[in-house]
């Protein structure tokens, strides 16, 4: 796929809806250049700002809508989301499945699910990031809601930058509105570090 920045991406949408997720990404400004951590902790030289996405509500739901599409044949009857990143595409995955949307969140470094929130016990739910890079935060979302009775049926998320179709395993059903494979790297063996680039970490968590 031709995009903006020369770079090949995969996506299951039809030529005219992938081409306005770029567009979308293009005018929000939300792929970076540079030297970044990222919230797996690897570097890389791009990152994917989807809080500059995200914070116009029609590119919001847009999103949101086109992911319901794409997993609807999970039939989840709730969605979960890890905070911070999760947080926005989660309820509006959740309002174009019309199912409720429950989060997780990190209390003293630990995944927790709070705020008077009760996993539906025995109940389908599809576990939905923003971007997926390791899928560090959303399996350990998904952990604690399995924990307590919910039954994992996938996951999504709007950008899959983990360099594998599904990073999750087969046992597992995946969706993404669009695959972008940037480099990683891990600290020792980061080129950009060895340059003496000055290093940013834009996530909500630190790694």
């Amino acid at each position: 796929m031709p995009t903006p920045w020369n770079t090949q991406m995969e996506s299951p949408l039809r030529a005219e809806e992938a081409q306005t997720l770029l567009g979308f990404l293009q005018s929000s400004e939300a792929l970076l250049s540079g030297h970044f951590r990222l919230t797996s902790g690897l570097h890389s030289p791009n990152y994917l700002q989807c809080a500059r996405l995200l914070m116009d509500p029609v590119r919001a739901e847009w999103c949101g809508q086109w992911l319901g599409k794409l997993v609807a044949e999970i039939q989840a009857r709730w969605v979960l989301s890890p905070a911070l990143g999760g947080l926005i595409i989660g309820h509006e995955l959740a309002r174009a499945l019309g199912v409720p949307h429950l989060f997780a969140e990190r209390k003293e470094g630990i995944m927790s699910i709070r705020r008077g929130f009760r996993v539906p016990p025995g109940e389908p739910f599809i576990a939905v990031e923003d971007v997926v890079t390791t899928g560090g935060s959303v399996q350990e979302a998904a952990r604690v809601a399995q924990e307590q009775g919910g039954v994992l049926a996938g996951v999504c998320s709007i950008f899959n930058r983990s360099g594998k179709g599904n990073p999750f395993g087969e046992e597992v059903p995946y969706f993404s509105l669009l695959r972008m494979d940037f480099p990683t790297y891990g600290e020792a063996e980061c080129p950009l570090c060895k340059s003496g680039l000055a290093i940013d970490t834009p996530g909500s968590r630190k790694n």
